[in-house]
């Protein structure tokens, strides 16, 4: 299957060289969305021959990244998009088996996940985004009965096809917090696989008021909420949800364990 690997990238200098040439080793269909990188790595990018760039002019945010590299896989004909970090979060040679799994044929999202399985070489996450995807990954399958373990991670493989009937917008981080209930909503197969937890920089930032973890909960929460409501408003008799905004504790979540 035409496959392209997806990768949004944001002042990514540092890593983008190295990541880049470990990924060409497994894929050659390589998509880099420079979402108005102000450093040097729009030249980085250009110096390539071996990668195809599309570029944001200013910042966009990484969910729209993500959305336009839909949209491109879409219009070139690409029926799976794998999307992955550039700053050594996501390991390229994981990237066979995610093409394993899309050789199966027996899914619609394939989805990395840092606690579906343990690692000794795992890192230890930041308290803070531990604790908010703990809480989310929790909400969301008691919502929607995902089974998930991890509902942040962005090592995915996504069929177009089905990705493009979505209709996804959210354009920021909070961008799981629509994908997972438009999945759930349009009953995509879904699967986990497990990639390692990797943190080489644990004091990197998400920028504005989303450094502050309690508005960051409280923004994905208000994601999750907006969904829910345009669900409910599509009335389908089939999915019957609760209100986001219940309680929920960390400690009972399948990724907590």
């Amino acid at each position: 299957m035409r496959t392209l690997i997806a990768i949004p990238v944001h002042n990514e200098q540092k890593y983008a060289n190295h990541v880049l040439d470990q990924v060409t080793k497994y894929k050659t269909d390589v998509l880099v969305v420079d979402d108005g990188s102000t450093d040097d790595t729009p030249r980085i990018l250009a110096a390539r021959n071996d990668v195809r760039v599309l570029t944001h002019r200013p910042n966009q945010g990484y969910g729209k990244s993500l959305i336009d590299a839909f949209a491109y896989a879409d219009a070139h004909g690409y029926e799976w998009v794998i999307t992955m970090d550039c700053d050594e979060q996501h390991e390229p040679s994981r990237i066979p088996d995610f093409l394993r799994e899309i050789a199966t044929d027996r899914w619609d999202l394939v989805s990395g996940s840092r606690y579906l399985a343990k690692d000794a070489t795992d890192d230890a996450a930041p308290a803070d985004r531990r604790s908010i995807n703990a809480k989310l990954t929790l909400k969301l399958n008691d919502l929607f009965d995902l089974n998930l373990t991890d509902a942040f991670c962005g090592y995915k493989a996504h069929r177009v096809s089905a990705t493009m009937k979505l209709g996804l917008t959210e354009p920021g981080y909070a961008f799981p917090m629509q994908l997972w209930p438009r999945v759930a909503h349009d009953r995509l197969r879904l699967t986990e696989i497990p990639v390692r937890r990797i943190y080489n920089d644990p004091s990197r930032h998400f920028g504005g008021q989303l450094d502050d973890p309690d508005n960051r909960l409280a923004h994905y929460m208000q994601v999750l909420e907006r969904e829910i409501a345009t669900i409910a408003a599509e009335a389908a008799p089939e999915l019957v949800v609760t209100s986001a905004s219940d309680s929920c504790e960390p400690s009972s979540c399948c990724c907590s364990k």
